[in-house]
């Protein structure tokens, strides 16, 4: 891979994290970098943290709608419904 040599400026704290993570994983700094930045823009592309919750607020909403019975009861209006068309004679 090729390399490209960058210059950001960076807050102390920033800097201070940068440098304690590289020594703890043994690993240069700029391959922490790296990461951090593949880490990054991976969770970028998905959804962000008020969508998120916008998303599961409706769901949660949408859930309270689901009327209450189990496998069975739409099994048997399923069955219901499909004789109702075939005794309507529903033409092709």
């Amino acid at each position: 891979m090729a390399s490209t040599k960058a210059t950001f400026t960076l807050d102390t704290e920033t800097v201070t994290r940068l440098r304690e993570t590289a020594e703890r994983l043994g690993r240069p700094k700029s391959a922490v970098v790296r990461d951090a930045i593949r880490d990054y823009s991976e969770r970028a592309d998905g959804l962000g943290a008020d969508e998120r919750r916008r998303m599961l607020s409706a769901f949660d909403q949408l859930v309270t709608e689901i009327p209450p019975g189990g496998a069975e009861q739409v099994d048997a209006e399923l069955a219901e419904l499909r004789a109702s068309r075939r005794r309507s004679g529903r033409g092709g």
